[in-house]
């Protein structure tokens, strides 16, 4: 049975029963859906709220919350009577309901039964969870939220803590030339998924954060994400200045002191939120840099509440924490300088009974250097015992970049290992696909998607049948390019014909590749035009034509990112690529879902090895798209030769000019020798056979490696049930 087929006993529900069922419980069925985030990655409940009003649906970013606000429940009845759609209400409410009650036959519950009262507190800046729910920048926020999702599926006991942004990340709009601008809209808290949330005796939560200058105040908010609580801090309350209750406004937006502020809520605010709702964890998750102030707090409480020794209390809360390092780019690792510290950090650093020098010097790779800032990354590393870095080549950079701190070991025995990042395969996965994997998987593949087996039963699908597959999803992707090309001329008030020219761009039949992900310049956006004329030809054959979708946004400060987009979405201009070429603006992960399931290629081209892991291509592999990558990141492990592409040889030199002019030859040359042809190779029926094999060994190999349950089980086995142990020792999560 397919997940949209009504089960025989529900379908006996006829017209003639609608009127034992009122339209407010009708509504309240609806309403209690939309507030648990599971039904974000259950593709039956989404296609439920969509078929409520098609139009509204798509205008409200899939908000299901914002749809129903905008319908009585005799209008929710009415449309339900119209679709047959209770029993589809009735099913998806059950299972809801099921799911989450449903804890103690989870691979958690078997698995890690002893986080369960004393859970894993994981620290996030961004969770990006749904594009309805504007938190989250891009891929570290993805992968927050990929996380809690899967922990969620598997039953691990795990309580999520990161900031409410009521403007959350900017919109982008391109002008006539190509040059992003950046709009921030007010989010409606009414129309999320969030209510206060309140201490054991029911009263809402306000957490204070003392600085030298006062307190600051932060309202706690929880989100439900399946059976994970999300807690949120908002600096919007009473008792702020008119400055401090804009601080959690914006994501990554604002000065350095707006940083560390921001900072100091997530890290010590959200200590003190979890002290609050009474939730006493056993493993403290910091996910990146931004929340390394919370172990400080933690040992703050074991001083007062066991009477230890600053010395005594550091080792006990590091060895309940686990820190992921996400970048071996120097520039994101967040530094201040020692007077910002003191003024945020001076009360916590007086109740910690330790000196000014002393506080420097756990950010410091070299304590007694007063030259030296204070660095984020570097007070995560020397307050946790489990430490790791994001993918296998990324462990290798990680180690060699802050060997410093361990001085007296060689580069393999420092304490950083890794934990390769995966995706939360039910949000990824098209819905045709689930329909293909629920045909040939089995029935168990939805609980088993993490085991690499059954993975294995992907070479028995019909190659007609996938490709066919594919073909839809990649037709659904150039009609949402169509609509967002079209929409982004209208608004820049271009000409008919220009308008009129977007409705059709892009050929159906043409080689598509996809390149969305954040516009910094190591990420090398344009290495395809390093030989610009070649490329031209290459995308201009009529025979074997190759077009190729952009979307990505540049950091506001960012100009050289900024120039990159204009770069790439100026070609539109240019006749050798007008029409082969086009940008999105304002990638999301609306954008981001509909462009890896219908691509051909994902091609990803950072500079090695600045690429911690990337996740975009593992989505990608999903939904049958072919990655076409330099070997880096979660790429350098994954590439077998013959589920995918790889663009150089796994080396870099040193000069970056002679390292960007050779991969973009190797990017050429394998599009041009490789990809095209045998991407055109075609039987009697207009199968490509052989590039179906290799859909279907990407598939095979990789679907199940590089998902987000592996991924959680790989935290649980390797670091949180160590740390829930409090081992004491430096050990790497290898």
């Amino acid at each position: 049975m397919s997940q949209t087929e009504i089960p025989s006993s529900a379908a006996n529900i006829t017209r003639a029963n609608w009127s034992e069922i009122t339209p407010q419980h009708l509504y309240d069925k609806c309403m209690a859906l939309a507030r648990n985030l599971w039904w974000s990655w259950h593709p039956e409940v989404v296609n439920l709220f969509r078929d409520l009003d098609p139009v509204r649906w798509r205008q409200i970013d899939h908000n299901p919350i914002a749809l129903l606000a905008e319908m009585t429940p005799d209008q929710v009845a009415e449309r339900a009577s119209e679709l047959v759609l209770y029993t589809r209400i009735n099913q998806a409410h059950r299972r809801l309901k099921e799911y989450m009650a449903n804890t103690r036959t989870t691979w958690g519950a078997r698995e890690a039964g002893v986080l369960g009262a004393m859970p894993v507190a994981y620290f996030s800046a961004e969770f990006g969870i749904h594009e309805s729910v504007p938190i989250y920048s891009g891929g570290l926020g993805v992968l927050s939220g990929d996380h809690i999702k899967s922990a969620s599926g598997l039953g691990v006991p795990l309580v999520a803590i990161g900031l409410f942004y009521d403007q959350g990340y900017f919109k982008q709009h391109l002008d006539g030339e190509g040059w992003q601008s950046e709009e921030y809209l007010d989010t409606k808290v009414e129309n999320l998924p969030m209510e206060p949330a309140r201490d054991p005796n029911g009263r809402p939560i306000t957490v204070e954060v003392e600085t030298t200058h006062g307190k600051l105040f932060a309202k706690v908010w929880l989100m439900y994400v399946g059976r994970v609580h999300l807690y949120l801090l908002d600096c919007d309350v009473d008792g702020n200045s008119p400055e401090d209750r804009e601080l959690t406004s914006r994501l990554y937006g604002g000065d350095v002191r707006t940083r560390i502020r921001q900072e100091l809520v997530l890290g010590v605010g959200g200590v003190k939120a979890l002290r609050a709702l009474g939730i006493k964890p056993g493993v403290y998750h910091l996910n990146e840099g931004h929340s390394a102030f919370a172990p400080l707090e933690v040992i703050r409480e074991r001083m007062q509440d066991d009477g230890m020794s600053f010395d005594e209390a550091l080792r006990e809360v590091a060895a309940h924490t686990v820190f992921t390092t996400h970048t071996p780019v120097p520039a994101g690792h967040d530094r201040f300088d020692g007077g910002m510290i003191e003024e945020h950090l001076g009360p916590l650093r007086q109740k910690l009974g330790i000196s000014y020098e002393q506080l420097m010097g756990l950010g410091r790779v070299e304590p007694q250097n007063e030259g030296e800032s204070f660095c984020m990354t570097v007070i995560g590393l020397k307050l946790s015992r489990r430490a790791n870095a994001v993918s296998s080549l990324h462990g290798h950079v990680s180690r060699r970049m802050w060997a410093h701190l361990w001085p007296w070991r060689v580069e393999e025995e420092i304490p950083i290992g890794h934990i390769t990042n995966g995706v939360h395969i039910p949000t990824w996965l098209a819905y045709p696909m689930v329909q293909l994997y629920d045909k040939y998987l089995g029935t168990e593949w939805h609980v088993r998607m993490g085991e690499p087996e059954i993975w294995q039963k992907i070479y028995a699908v019909d190659p007609g049948e996938l490709w066919e597959t594919h073909n839809a999803l990649k037709s659904r992707l150039l009609e949402f390019v169509r609509r967002r090309v079209s929409r982004q001329s209208r608004r820049r008030n271009e000409d008919p014909a220009i308008i009129e020219a977007a409705r059709s761009v892009l050929d159906p039949n043409a080689l598509t590749i996809g390149f969305a992900r954040r516009f910094a310049t190591y990420k090398r956006a344009d290495l395809f035009l390093r030989s610009i004329d070649q490329m031209a030809d290459l995308l201009d054959d009529p025979n074997r034509p190759v077009q190729l979708v952009f979307a990505g946004k540049a950091h506001p400060a960012d100009e050289p990112g900024k120039k990159l987009i204009q770069k790439i979405a100026n070609l539109r201009h240019d006749p050798r690529f007008a029409g082969r070429v086009v940008f999105i603006e304002d990638y999301d992960i609306n954008v981001a879902r509909h462009m890896v399931q219908g691509v051909d290629v994902w091609l990803n081209n950072p500079r090695r090895p600045l690429e911690a892991s990337g996740t975009s291509g593992q989505k990608a592999v999903l939904n049958g798209g072919l990655n076409f990558s330099i070997l880096d990141g979660w790429w350098a492990e994954a590439y077998n030769g013959m589920n995918g592409f790889s663009i150089g040889g796994g080396t870099a030199h040193t000069d970056v000019e002679i390292n960007d002019a050779r991969d973009g030859e190797d990017l050429v040359r394998v599009l041009a020798e490789e990809i095209i042809p045998l991407f055109y190779l075609r039987d009697a029926d207009g199968l490509p056979h052989e590039w179906i094999a290799r859909m279907t060994n990407s598939i095979a190999t990789l679907a199940a490696r590089f998902s987000a349950h592996r991924m959680v089980v790989d935290y649980v086995q390797k670091a949180y049930l160590v740390a829930a142990g409090g081992l004491s020792s430096d050990m790497s999560v290898r």
